[in-house]
Protein backbone atom coordinates (compact mmCIF):
# COMPACT_ATOMS: atom_id res chain seq x y z
CA UNK A 1 0.00 0.00 0.00
CA UNK A 2 1.30 3.49 -0.90
CA UNK A 3 1.42 5.53 2.28
CA UNK A 4 3.38 8.54 1.02
CA UNK A 5 0.31 10.76 0.56
CA UNK A 6 -1.68 9.32 3.43
CA UNK A 7 -2.07 11.51 6.50
CA UNK A 8 -0.65 9.65 9.48
CA UNK A 9 -2.96 8.85 12.36
CA UNK A 10 -1.73 9.47 15.90
CA UNK A 11 -3.47 6.73 17.84
CA UNK A 12 -0.22 5.89 19.63
CA UNK A 13 -0.77 9.00 21.73
CA UNK A 14 -4.18 7.69 22.83
CA UNK A 15 -2.38 4.62 24.12
CA UNK A 16 0.18 6.87 25.81
CA UNK A 17 -2.62 8.79 27.52
CA UNK A 18 -4.07 5.53 28.85
CA UNK A 19 -0.66 4.63 30.27
CA UNK A 20 -0.51 8.10 31.81
CA UNK A 21 -3.88 7.70 33.55
CA UNK A 22 -2.99 4.19 34.79
CA UNK A 23 0.24 5.51 36.32
CA UNK A 24 -1.68 8.43 37.87
CA UNK A 25 -4.09 6.03 39.56
CA UNK A 26 -1.16 3.81 40.56
CA UNK A 27 0.52 6.60 42.49
CA UNK A 28 -2.66 7.93 44.03
CA UNK A 29 -3.42 4.46 45.40
CA UNK A 30 0.14 4.22 46.68
CA UNK A 31 -0.02 7.58 48.45
CA UNK A 32 -3.31 7.31 50.34
CA UNK A 33 -1.54 5.72 53.31
CA UNK A 34 1.24 8.31 53.49
CA UNK A 35 -1.34 11.12 53.58
CA UNK A 36 -3.63 9.57 56.20
CA UNK A 37 -1.43 7.64 58.63
CA UNK A 38 -0.03 10.55 60.63
CA UNK A 39 -3.26 12.43 61.35
CA UNK A 40 -5.97 9.79 61.04
CA UNK A 41 -4.65 6.23 61.34
CA UNK A 42 -1.77 6.61 63.82
CA UNK A 43 -3.92 8.23 66.56
CA UNK A 44 -6.49 5.46 66.17
CA UNK A 45 -4.00 2.59 66.24
CA UNK A 46 -1.13 4.21 68.15
CA UNK A 47 1.52 3.76 65.44
CA UNK A 48 5.12 4.90 65.73
CA UNK A 49 7.48 5.95 62.93
CA UNK A 50 8.91 2.43 63.05
CA UNK A 51 5.43 0.91 62.54
CA UNK A 52 4.86 3.05 59.48
CA UNK A 53 8.40 2.35 58.28
CA UNK A 54 7.78 -1.38 58.61
CA UNK A 55 4.58 -1.16 56.57
CA UNK A 56 6.17 0.86 53.78
CA UNK A 57 9.30 -1.29 53.81
CA UNK A 58 7.21 -4.46 53.58
CA UNK A 59 5.32 -2.94 50.65
CA UNK A 60 8.66 -2.18 48.99
CA UNK A 61 10.12 -5.68 49.38
CA UNK A 62 6.90 -7.40 48.26
CA UNK A 63 6.75 -5.01 45.31
CA UNK A 64 10.37 -5.91 44.56
CA UNK A 65 9.73 -9.65 44.61
CA UNK A 66 6.53 -9.27 42.61
CA UNK A 67 8.36 -7.20 39.99
CA UNK A 68 10.66 -10.14 39.39
CA UNK A 69 7.70 -12.17 38.17
CA UNK A 70 5.32 -9.41 37.01
CA UNK A 71 7.40 -8.67 33.95
CA UNK A 72 7.47 -12.32 32.97
CA UNK A 73 3.73 -12.53 33.63
CA UNK A 74 3.06 -9.55 31.34
CA UNK A 75 5.25 -11.05 28.61
CA UNK A 76 3.34 -14.34 28.99
CA UNK A 77 -0.17 -12.83 29.12
CA UNK A 78 0.80 -10.07 26.67
CA UNK A 79 0.15 -6.39 27.13
CA UNK A 80 -3.63 -6.09 27.17
CA UNK A 81 -4.51 -8.96 29.52
CA UNK A 82 -1.40 -8.45 31.65
CA UNK A 83 -2.30 -4.83 32.31
CA UNK A 84 -5.91 -5.71 33.12
CA UNK A 85 -4.83 -8.28 35.69
CA UNK A 86 -2.33 -5.88 37.21
CA UNK A 87 -4.64 -2.93 37.74
CA UNK A 88 -7.50 -5.17 38.84
CA UNK A 89 -5.42 -6.72 41.62
CA UNK A 90 -3.96 -3.44 42.84
CA UNK A 91 -7.35 -1.69 42.83
CA UNK A 92 -8.75 -4.51 44.95
CA UNK A 93 -5.76 -4.17 47.29
CA UNK A 94 -6.27 -0.41 47.55
CA UNK A 95 -9.90 -0.87 48.57
CA UNK A 96 -8.91 -3.62 50.99
CA UNK A 97 -7.17 -1.05 53.24
CA UNK A 98 -10.58 0.29 54.21
CA UNK A 99 -11.36 -3.00 56.00
CA UNK A 100 -8.23 -2.96 58.16
CA UNK A 101 -9.94 -0.98 60.91
CA UNK A 102 -12.88 -3.41 61.00
CA UNK A 103 -10.48 -6.35 61.11
CA UNK A 104 -8.56 -4.85 64.01
CA UNK A 105 -11.73 -4.19 65.98
CA UNK A 106 -12.92 -7.75 65.35
CA UNK A 107 -9.68 -9.32 66.56
CA UNK A 108 -9.31 -7.06 69.58
CA UNK A 109 -12.96 -7.47 70.46
CA UNK A 110 -13.97 -3.83 70.87
CA UNK A 111 -13.75 -0.50 69.12
CA UNK A 112 -10.08 0.46 68.85
CA UNK A 113 -10.67 4.08 69.85
CA UNK A 114 -12.60 2.92 72.92
CA UNK A 115 -9.80 0.49 73.73
CA UNK A 116 -7.28 3.29 73.72
CA UNK A 117 -9.44 5.31 76.09
CA UNK A 118 -9.90 2.56 78.65
CA UNK A 119 -6.43 1.02 78.45
CA UNK A 120 -4.71 1.18 81.83
CA UNK A 121 -1.37 -0.10 80.56
CA UNK A 122 0.64 -0.44 77.42
CA UNK A 123 -0.32 -4.04 76.63
CA UNK A 124 -3.66 -3.33 74.97
CA UNK A 125 -2.25 -0.35 73.08
CA UNK A 126 0.64 -2.46 71.82
CA UNK A 127 -1.76 -5.23 70.80
CA UNK A 128 -3.93 -2.82 68.82
CA UNK A 129 -0.87 -1.36 67.09
CA UNK A 130 0.52 -4.79 66.25
CA UNK A 131 -2.76 -6.20 64.92
CA UNK A 132 -3.56 -3.11 62.85
CA UNK A 133 -0.06 -3.10 61.33
CA UNK A 134 -0.52 -6.75 60.37
CA UNK A 135 -3.81 -6.03 58.59
CA UNK A 136 -2.34 -3.07 56.74
CA UNK A 137 0.63 -5.19 55.68
CA UNK A 138 -1.79 -7.75 54.20
CA UNK A 139 -3.55 -5.00 52.25
CA UNK A 140 -0.21 -3.55 51.13
CA UNK A 141 0.81 -7.05 50.00
CA UNK A 142 -2.11 -7.23 47.57
CA UNK A 143 -1.52 -3.65 46.44
CA UNK A 144 2.18 -4.31 45.83
CA UNK A 145 1.59 -7.50 43.83
CA UNK A 146 -0.80 -5.68 41.50
CA UNK A 147 1.19 -2.46 41.19
CA UNK A 148 4.29 -4.43 40.22
CA UNK A 149 2.77 -4.99 36.78
CA UNK A 150 2.22 -1.33 35.91
CA UNK A 151 5.63 -0.37 34.58
CA UNK A 152 6.47 -3.65 32.81
CA UNK A 153 3.14 -3.45 30.98
CA UNK A 154 3.49 0.27 30.24
CA UNK A 155 7.05 -0.06 28.94
CA UNK A 156 6.00 -3.02 26.77
CA UNK A 157 3.06 -1.03 25.34
CA UNK A 158 5.38 1.90 24.63
CA UNK A 159 7.80 -0.38 22.74
CA UNK A 160 4.86 -1.69 20.71
CA UNK A 161 3.51 1.72 19.73
CA UNK A 162 6.58 3.98 19.49
CA UNK A 163 9.89 3.93 17.58
CA UNK A 164 13.06 4.08 19.66
CA UNK A 165 13.66 7.78 19.14
CA UNK A 166 10.25 8.63 20.67
CA UNK A 167 10.16 6.09 23.49
CA UNK A 168 11.87 8.22 26.13
CA UNK A 169 9.49 11.10 25.37
CA UNK A 170 6.45 8.82 25.49
CA UNK A 171 7.77 7.25 28.69
CA UNK A 172 8.32 10.67 30.26
CA UNK A 173 4.71 11.56 29.44
CA UNK A 174 3.11 8.46 30.95
CA UNK A 175 5.66 8.50 33.78
CA UNK A 176 4.49 12.05 34.55
CA UNK A 177 1.36 10.29 35.76
CA UNK A 178 3.37 9.44 38.88
CA UNK A 179 3.83 13.16 39.47
CA UNK A 180 0.23 14.03 38.66
CA UNK A 181 -0.97 11.28 40.97
CA UNK A 182 1.29 12.59 43.71
CA UNK A 183 0.08 16.10 42.87
CA UNK A 184 -3.62 15.25 43.05
CA UNK A 185 -3.29 13.18 46.21
CA UNK A 186 -2.54 15.91 48.80
CA UNK A 187 -5.33 18.18 47.55
CA UNK A 188 -7.94 15.43 47.66
CA UNK A 189 -7.12 12.55 49.98
CA UNK A 190 -6.66 14.40 53.32
CA UNK A 191 -9.89 16.30 52.77
CA UNK A 192 -11.82 13.14 51.89
CA UNK A 193 -10.42 11.52 55.05
CA UNK A 194 -11.27 14.55 57.18
CA UNK A 195 -14.83 14.75 55.85
CA UNK A 196 -15.80 11.09 55.47
CA UNK A 197 -13.15 9.05 57.26
CA UNK A 198 -9.86 7.53 56.13
CA UNK A 199 -11.61 4.31 55.06
CA UNK A 200 -13.60 6.07 52.35
CA UNK A 201 -10.43 7.72 51.04
CA UNK A 202 -9.04 4.27 50.25
CA UNK A 203 -12.32 3.12 48.67
CA UNK A 204 -12.83 6.15 46.41
CA UNK A 205 -9.26 6.28 45.12
CA UNK A 206 -9.11 2.49 44.76
CA UNK A 207 -12.26 2.43 42.63
CA UNK A 208 -10.62 4.62 39.95
CA UNK A 209 -8.63 1.63 38.71
CA UNK A 210 -11.78 -0.32 37.91
CA UNK A 211 -13.02 2.60 35.81
CA UNK A 212 -9.73 2.58 33.85
CA UNK A 213 -10.13 -1.13 33.15
CA UNK A 214 -13.46 -0.51 31.41
CA UNK A 215 -11.78 1.85 28.92
CA UNK A 216 -8.69 -0.33 28.37
CA UNK A 217 -10.75 -3.31 27.26
CA UNK A 218 -12.08 -1.37 24.26
CA UNK A 219 -9.15 0.94 23.49
CA UNK A 220 -6.13 -1.37 23.32
CA UNK A 221 -5.15 -3.62 20.43
CA UNK A 222 -1.78 -4.28 18.82
CA UNK A 223 -0.91 -1.54 16.30
CA UNK A 224 -0.84 -4.12 13.48
CA UNK A 225 -4.42 -5.13 14.27
CA UNK A 226 -5.86 -1.78 15.39
CA UNK A 227 -8.43 -0.27 13.02
CA UNK A 228 -7.49 3.26 14.15
CA UNK A 229 -3.81 2.86 13.23
CA UNK A 230 -3.41 3.46 9.52
CA UNK A 231 -0.57 2.25 7.31
CA UNK A 232 1.39 5.51 7.61
CA UNK A 233 1.39 5.42 11.38
CA UNK A 234 2.26 1.72 11.37
CA UNK A 235 5.24 2.44 9.09
CA UNK A 236 6.34 5.19 11.47
CA UNK A 237 6.05 2.87 14.46
CA UNK A 238 8.05 0.15 12.70
CA UNK A 239 10.86 2.40 11.46
CA UNK A 240 13.46 0.64 13.64
CA UNK A 241 12.70 -2.74 12.04
CA UNK A 242 12.55 -4.44 15.44
CA UNK A 243 8.88 -5.38 15.07
CA UNK A 244 7.46 -8.50 13.51
CA UNK A 245 6.74 -8.25 9.77
CA UNK A 246 3.18 -7.75 8.63
CA UNK A 247 1.17 -10.91 8.50
CA UNK A 248 3.01 -12.54 11.41
CA UNK A 249 1.03 -11.06 14.28
CA UNK A 250 -0.38 -14.44 15.21
CA UNK A 251 3.00 -16.13 15.32
CA UNK A 252 4.48 -15.78 18.82
CA UNK A 253 7.85 -14.05 19.05
CA UNK A 254 10.77 -16.09 20.28
CA UNK A 255 10.93 -15.86 24.08
CA UNK A 256 14.04 -15.25 26.13
CA UNK A 257 14.38 -17.78 28.99
CA UNK A 258 14.01 -16.06 32.34
CA UNK A 259 17.42 -17.05 33.70
CA UNK A 260 19.11 -16.06 30.47
CA UNK A 261 18.24 -12.42 31.22
CA UNK A 262 20.66 -12.49 34.14
CA UNK A 263 23.59 -13.42 31.89
CA UNK A 264 23.71 -9.99 30.26
CA UNK A 265 25.57 -6.97 31.65
CA UNK A 266 22.76 -4.83 30.25
CA UNK A 267 20.33 -6.42 32.72
CA UNK A 268 22.67 -5.80 35.65
CA UNK A 269 23.31 -2.20 34.58
CA UNK A 270 19.59 -1.48 34.47
CA UNK A 271 18.98 -3.29 37.77
CA UNK A 272 21.77 -1.44 39.60
CA UNK A 273 20.57 1.92 38.33
CA UNK A 274 17.09 1.13 39.63
CA UNK A 275 18.42 -0.17 42.96
CA UNK A 276 20.32 3.04 43.63
CA UNK A 277 17.56 5.47 42.67
CA UNK A 278 14.05 4.05 43.08
CA UNK A 279 14.30 4.19 46.86
CA UNK A 280 14.98 7.93 46.69
CA UNK A 281 11.70 8.60 44.92
CA UNK A 282 9.80 6.29 47.26
CA UNK A 283 11.35 8.00 50.27
CA UNK A 284 10.16 11.39 49.01
CA UNK A 285 6.73 9.93 48.22
CA UNK A 286 6.19 8.10 51.51
CA UNK A 287 7.98 10.37 53.99
CA UNK A 288 7.53 13.98 52.83
CA UNK A 289 4.13 14.42 54.56
CA UNK A 290 5.64 12.98 57.77
CA UNK A 291 8.70 15.23 57.35
CA UNK A 292 6.55 18.35 57.14
CA UNK A 293 4.61 17.18 60.19
CA UNK A 294 7.57 16.14 62.36
CA UNK A 295 9.92 19.03 61.55
CA UNK A 296 7.52 21.89 60.80
CA UNK A 297 4.37 20.84 62.68
CA UNK A 298 2.10 20.83 59.61
CA UNK A 299 -0.72 18.30 59.52
CA UNK A 300 -1.91 16.66 56.29
CA UNK A 301 -4.36 19.45 55.41
CA UNK A 302 -2.01 22.28 56.39
CA UNK A 303 0.82 20.82 54.32
CA UNK A 304 -1.34 20.35 51.21
CA UNK A 305 -0.07 23.59 49.55
CA UNK A 306 3.57 22.60 50.10
CA UNK A 307 3.10 19.07 48.77
CA UNK A 308 1.09 20.35 45.83
CA UNK A 309 3.85 22.79 44.86
CA UNK A 310 6.49 20.10 45.40
CA UNK A 311 4.92 17.74 42.90
CA UNK A 312 4.02 20.59 40.56
CA UNK A 313 7.76 21.22 40.27
CA UNK A 314 8.37 17.57 39.44
CA UNK A 315 6.33 18.03 36.25
CA UNK A 316 9.51 19.58 34.86
CA UNK A 317 10.52 15.96 34.35
CA UNK A 318 8.85 16.10 30.93
CA UNK A 319 12.21 17.54 29.78
CA UNK A 320 13.64 14.11 30.52
CA UNK A 321 11.93 12.71 27.46
CA UNK A 322 12.77 15.62 25.20
CA UNK A 323 16.49 15.93 25.98
CA UNK A 324 17.65 12.59 24.49
CA UNK A 325 15.55 13.31 21.38
CA UNK A 326 17.48 16.58 21.07
CA UNK A 327 20.80 14.74 21.35
CA UNK A 328 19.68 12.20 18.72
CA UNK A 329 18.16 14.57 16.18
CA UNK A 330 20.34 17.67 16.66
CA UNK A 331 23.65 16.15 17.73
CA UNK A 332 23.46 12.91 15.75
CA UNK A 333 23.98 10.69 18.79
CA UNK A 334 22.79 7.11 19.10
CA UNK A 335 19.58 6.87 21.21
CA UNK A 336 21.38 4.94 23.96
CA UNK A 337 24.26 7.43 24.09
CA UNK A 338 21.78 10.29 24.17
CA UNK A 339 19.94 8.71 27.07
CA UNK A 340 23.10 8.12 29.07
CA UNK A 341 24.24 11.71 28.57
CA UNK A 342 20.81 12.94 29.64
CA UNK A 343 20.88 10.71 32.72
CA UNK A 344 24.26 12.11 33.73
CA UNK A 345 22.87 15.64 33.57
CA UNK A 346 19.86 14.66 35.66
CA UNK A 347 22.09 12.87 38.19
CA UNK A 348 23.61 16.17 39.32
CA UNK A 349 20.34 17.85 40.36
CA UNK A 350 19.64 15.60 43.41
CA UNK A 351 22.87 16.95 44.96
CA UNK A 352 20.72 19.93 45.97
CA UNK A 353 19.16 17.64 48.60
CA UNK A 354 22.32 18.24 50.66
CA UNK A 355 20.98 21.76 51.24
CA UNK A 356 17.37 20.83 52.05
CA UNK A 357 17.74 20.54 55.81
CA UNK A 358 20.33 23.34 56.28
CA UNK A 359 18.16 25.85 54.39
CA UNK A 360 14.95 24.53 55.93
CA UNK A 361 16.41 25.10 59.38
CA UNK A 362 16.84 28.84 58.82
CA UNK A 363 13.60 29.64 60.63
CA UNK A 364 15.10 32.58 62.54
CA UNK A 365 16.01 34.31 59.28
CA UNK A 366 12.96 33.38 57.19
CA UNK A 367 10.32 32.31 59.71
CA UNK A 368 7.49 30.21 58.26
CA UNK A 369 8.91 30.67 54.76
CA UNK A 370 11.88 28.41 55.62
CA UNK A 371 9.76 25.31 54.94
CA UNK A 372 9.64 26.24 51.25
CA UNK A 373 13.38 25.69 50.79
CA UNK A 374 13.24 21.89 51.31
CA UNK A 375 9.92 21.75 49.45
CA UNK A 376 11.41 23.34 46.32
CA UNK A 377 14.62 21.29 46.60
CA UNK A 378 12.74 18.00 47.00
CA UNK A 379 10.58 19.01 44.05
CA UNK A 380 13.66 19.59 41.87
CA UNK A 381 15.17 16.29 43.01
CA UNK A 382 11.86 14.57 42.26
CA UNK A 383 11.77 16.07 38.77
CA UNK A 384 15.33 14.87 38.18
CA UNK A 385 14.34 11.39 39.34
CA UNK A 386 11.36 11.18 37.01
CA UNK A 387 13.47 12.42 34.10
CA UNK A 388 16.13 9.85 34.99
CA UNK A 389 13.44 7.17 35.32
CA UNK A 390 11.96 7.85 31.86
CA UNK A 391 15.38 7.32 30.30
CA UNK A 392 16.54 4.31 32.30
CA UNK A 393 13.28 2.53 31.42
CA UNK A 394 13.84 3.32 27.74
CA UNK A 395 17.33 1.75 27.77
CA UNK A 396 15.61 -1.64 28.12
CA UNK A 397 13.71 -1.12 24.87
CA UNK A 398 16.94 0.02 23.22
CA UNK A 399 18.91 -3.10 24.05
CA UNK A 400 16.47 -6.01 24.45
CA UNK A 401 14.02 -7.66 22.02
CA UNK A 402 10.38 -6.80 22.57
CA UNK A 403 9.57 -10.27 23.88
CA UNK A 404 11.93 -9.71 26.83
CA UNK A 405 11.24 -6.05 27.62
CA UNK A 406 8.65 -6.60 30.36
CA UNK A 407 10.74 -9.38 31.94
CA UNK A 408 13.89 -7.25 32.16
CA UNK A 409 11.85 -4.26 33.33
CA UNK A 410 10.49 -6.46 36.11
CA UNK A 411 13.98 -7.55 37.14
CA UNK A 412 15.07 -3.92 37.37
CA UNK A 413 11.88 -3.07 39.23
CA UNK A 414 12.69 -5.79 41.74
CA UNK A 415 16.10 -4.23 42.33
CA UNK A 416 14.46 -0.83 42.76
CA UNK A 417 12.01 -2.29 45.24
CA UNK A 418 14.86 -3.77 47.29
CA UNK A 419 16.47 -0.34 47.38
CA UNK A 420 13.17 1.17 48.50
CA UNK A 421 12.83 -1.49 51.20
CA UNK A 422 16.24 -0.64 52.59
CA UNK A 423 15.64 3.11 52.72
CA UNK A 424 12.10 2.89 54.12
CA UNK A 425 12.95 0.37 56.82
CA UNK A 426 16.10 2.18 57.89
CA UNK A 427 14.38 5.58 57.81
CA UNK A 428 11.67 4.57 60.26
CA UNK A 429 14.19 3.08 62.68
CA UNK A 430 16.57 6.03 62.28
CA UNK A 431 13.87 8.65 62.86
CA UNK A 432 12.61 6.98 66.04
CA UNK A 433 16.19 6.58 67.30
CA UNK A 434 17.06 10.18 66.47
CA UNK A 435 13.94 11.43 68.27
CA UNK A 436 14.29 9.25 71.36
CA UNK A 437 18.01 9.86 71.87
CA UNK A 438 18.09 13.44 70.56
CA UNK A 439 20.92 12.34 68.28
CA UNK A 440 23.24 15.04 67.00
CA UNK A 441 24.82 15.02 63.55
CA UNK A 442 26.47 17.80 61.53
CA UNK A 443 24.87 20.49 63.67
CA UNK A 444 21.38 18.97 63.59
CA UNK A 445 19.60 17.41 66.54
CA UNK A 446 16.85 14.86 66.93
CA UNK A 447 14.69 13.92 63.98
CA UNK A 448 16.19 16.75 61.92
CA UNK A 449 19.53 14.96 62.13
CA UNK A 450 17.87 11.79 60.90
CA UNK A 451 16.36 13.51 57.89
CA UNK A 452 19.68 15.19 57.05
CA UNK A 453 21.36 11.78 56.91
CA UNK A 454 18.74 10.34 54.56
CA UNK A 455 18.73 13.46 52.37
CA UNK A 456 22.51 13.12 52.02
CA UNK A 457 22.21 9.52 50.88
CA UNK A 458 19.53 10.49 48.35
CA UNK A 459 21.74 13.26 46.99
CA UNK A 460 24.60 11.03 45.79
CA UNK A 461 22.66 7.93 44.73
CA UNK A 462 22.18 8.93 41.09
CA UNK A 463 25.81 9.68 40.34
CA UNK A 464 26.84 6.35 41.87
CA UNK A 465 24.18 4.57 39.83
CA UNK A 466 25.24 6.26 36.58
CA UNK A 467 28.94 5.51 37.04
CA UNK A 468 28.31 1.80 37.63
CA UNK A 469 25.90 1.59 34.68
CA UNK A 470 28.48 3.21 32.41
CA UNK A 471 31.16 0.78 33.61
CA UNK A 472 28.93 -2.22 32.87
CA UNK A 473 27.68 -1.02 29.47
CA UNK A 474 30.07 1.65 28.17
CA UNK A 475 28.60 1.60 24.64
CA UNK A 476 25.40 0.44 23.02
CA UNK A 477 25.08 -3.26 22.31
CA UNK A 478 21.85 -4.76 21.03
CA UNK A 479 20.86 -8.21 22.31
CA UNK A 480 19.38 -10.54 19.71
CA UNK A 481 17.72 -13.91 20.23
Amino acid sequence: MNTQNEKMTNYRWVICSMLFFATTVNYMDRQVLSLTWKDFIAPEFHWTNADYGNITATFSIIYALAMLFAGKFVDWMDTKKGYLWSIGVWSFGACLHALCGIGTEWVVGLDSAEALRIAEGADLVAKIASISVTFFIIARFVLAVGEAGNFPAAIKATAEFFPKKDRAFATSIFNAGATVGALAAPVSIPFIAASFGWELAFLIIGALGFVWMGFWVFIYKKPEAHPRVNASELTYIRQDNDHEPAGTTEAPAKKMPFMQCFTYKQTWAFAFGKFMTDGVWWFFLFWTPAYLSSVYGLDSTQSAPQIFVLYLITLLSIVGGWLPTYFVEKKGMHPYAGRMRSMLIFAFFPLLALLAQPLGGMTEEFGALAVWFPVVIIGIAGAAHQAWSANIFSTVGDMFPRSAIATVTGIGGMAGGVGAFVINMSSGVLFDHATNTQMQFMGFKGIEAGYFIIFSICAVSYLIGWVVMKMLVPTYKKINL
